[in-house]
């Protein structure tokens, strides 16, 4: 087949070219090169094999024109940083996801498949159990809790302690801008597609790492984040007490489900989540990047937290394990891999210092107790 990847210059759309392409499809890429993801333009890891246009998703000529070519698409790009400017998540990442699909209709596309990335922020705190009260699908903590240092979330319905349960894909409650985009996104992709019979699938990604991942986004994995604080020789900060909880799941098992998805059927109008189906909380992580890097200094609690994180998230996977897939690759994994790509390169001095000068006068960091 002759496939779209849009955002193919990022991380997972590169990956996921190099996989299609190993596979004998022929690949058109589409990337605004944006920064600051792509600050020094096209990434060299870009093959040479891929058919390359550096444009926008959201301009309609130049996508026509590229869909008219291609039998399925594989949609990655978006706005992915966590900033409050809010209106551009939804226009990057909604509206080219409603623009693609009104080509497809108004060009009359008989496309094999479309695929869209959306994400386990979705899902926001997602599922929680209260002995009490039963199932639980909790709200945003209020700011003067995480003021307060009070990172755990009490039942809604009784106050009492809840249980984090593996989030299932039913559950949609973002509470964050690129999340609720996200969420806009999957509501478009799957809804259009049904109604106009485009075959579609959103794939929900936990917190993808690996190799690729760019070092100069204001917020982006803790892999990055930790590994640059351990290659700096640095103890990396915990937010909050180091204790929140996320599911990682490595860049090769997210392409493996990024092309069976192309294939099976099975998956056609279905939203799936892609984790690691293993709960690691953010100072377990730490752990695992100062093993690698050899290093004795434990990541440091500061009182600090990120406005509008979420507590804890798990994505249930079962739904996709069903379809054959199963995540094979480790924490450790991901971060060997992403420390070797990180390994001699030039100008990290002043990345994590710059990232977190501008969250902060943003008012995306903040300290408990102020």
């Amino acid at each position: 087949m002759k496939i779209l990847v849009t955002g193919g210059a990022g991380f997972i759309g590169s990956h996921t070219c190099d996989r299609l392409l190993s596979m004998g499809h022929e690949v058109v890429v589409l990337d605004a090169l944006t920064p600051p993801v792509h600050r020094d333009g096209q990434p060299a890891y870009l093959s040479m094999e891929a058919d390359f246009y550096v444009g926008d998703v959201r301009n309609r000529d130049l996508v026509t024109n590229l869909l008219r070519r291609v039998d399925a698409v594989y949609h990655f790009a978006a706005y992915q940083d966590y900033l409050p400017d809010f209106s551009r998540f939804s226009d990057v990442n909604v509206v080219s996801t409603a623009l693609l699909y009104e080509i497809i209709v108004a060009e009359r596309l008989d496309l094999a498949r479309v695929v869209v990335a959306s994400s386990q922020s979705a899902m926001g705190e997602g599922l929680y159990w209260c002995p009490v009260d039963g199932e639980q699908t909790p709200g945003m903590r209020p700011e003067s809790a995480l003021a307060a240092s009070q990172w755990d979330i009490p039942c809604p319905a009784c106050g009492g302690p809840l249980e984090l349960r593996p989030t299932p894909e039913r559950v949609s409650h973002p509470q964050n801008a690129y999340g609720m985009s996200k969420l806009g996104e999957e509501m478009v992709a799957i809804n259009l597609g049904r109604r106009y019979d485009i075959p579609t699938v959103a794939l929900r990604y936990s917190i993808v790492q690996g190799p690729r991942q760019s070092v100069y986004n204001a917020y982006s994995g803790a892999c990055r984040i930790f590994c640059l604080s351990y290659l700096l020789g640095r103890a990396p900060t915990l937010y909050e007490d180091g204790g929140a909880i996320r599911d990682y799941v490595n860049i090769d098992d997210v392409v493996d489900a990024n092309v069976l998805v192309l294939s099976d059927d099975r998956a056609v109008g279905c939203v799936f989540n892609v984790g690691g189906g293993q709960a690691v909380t953010t100072r377990e992580f730490a752990d695992v990047v100062m093993r690698q890097y050899g290093s004795a200094l434990p990541g440091v609690v500061t009182g600090e937290y990120r406005f509008g994180d979420t507590r804890h998230i798990l994505s249930e996977i079962a739904a996709l394990r069903a379809l054959g897939w199963e995540p094979r690759r480790t924490p450790a994994d991901s971060v060997a891999a992403y420390a070797a790509w990180l390994d001699g390169m030039d100008g990290l001095d002043g990345v994590l210092a710059e990232a977190d000068r501008r969250m902060r006068a943003l008012g995306v960091v903040r300290k408990a107790g102020t």
